[in-house]
């Protein structure tokens, strides 16, 4: 439908189809589906709740955000290829922008993803030499040991998002606004295989839990078996 006829193409929707399904229930589009369904809203619906936090800058747009910054960098410096030198100068005018390098420093890995590895051998295997892919693979030599540098990070590391957008755009497809729906798409095979799970599991309907001032003064004084009440 997206009039594309390359097998490798193909092979590459496959990929990203795959590894975007669902790699944990604590992601935004995956728990809110997960809490909408809850209340036995039908799949639709919850899964359109979903995809509104897949929207969100920090979730979903993160690819998009991670070409944005890369293109942004290659405008300034005017080039296609940046040195790795120059990436480093300019992963460090970012940071000391107050600025984040996108694509790193997820809140819950403490590893390279795994699936930034997946599509990497992809890249390997089929565009090694597109300028935008190197460029990806040098920022992922040179961001890690700055981020580790500065003390603070507990993760350093790439994840999903640092790489998929340069493989989408060597294809031609550089409609950006789509990016999430391809995403949405490939976390409807997984968030909706969860739902129909919680249905047959008979999952209650899900409550954060409720706590008061008092209690929460508590708890920051190690007082942990209030928990437990």
């Amino acid at each position: 439908m997206l009039g594309y006829e390359d097998e490798t193409f193909h092979e590459l929707m496959r990929l990203y189809m795959t590894i975007h399904a669902d790699h944990e229930g604590g992601n935004v589009s995956a728990h809110t589906t997960h809490l909408v369904g809850s209340a036995l809203s039908d799949p639709y619906l919850s899964f359109a709740a979903g995809m509104n936090g897949l929207a969100g800058p920090l979730h979903g747009l993160a690819n998009q955000e991670v070409i944005k910054w890369i293109l942004d960098m290659r405008k300034e410096l005017g080039v296609d290829l940046p040195s790795k030198e120059q990436i480093d100068i300019y992963v460090r005018k970012t940071l000391n922008e107050g600025k984040v390098v996108p694509g790193y420093q997820h809140a819950v890995l403490r590893k390279t993803d795994p699936r930034f590895t997946a599509q990497m051998e992809f890249g390997k295997k089929h565009m090694p030499d597109d300028p935008l892919v190197q460029t990806v693979w040098n920022i992922y030599e040179i961001v890690p040991p700055i981020l580790q540098s500065l003390g603070k990070i507990k993760n350093p590391w790439p994840n999903v998002d640092a790489h998929s957008g340069a493989l989408l755009v060597h294809y031609g497809l550089v409609e950006y606004e789509f990016y999430t729906v391809l995403f949405g798409v490939s976390r409807a095979l997984g968030v909706l295989s969860s739902l129909c799970w919680d249905r047959a599991l008979g999952f209650p309907i899900e409550r954060p839990k409720s706590v008061t001032t008092e209690l929460v003064k508590l708890w920051l004084e190690g007082k942990d078996e209030i928990w437990g009440d």
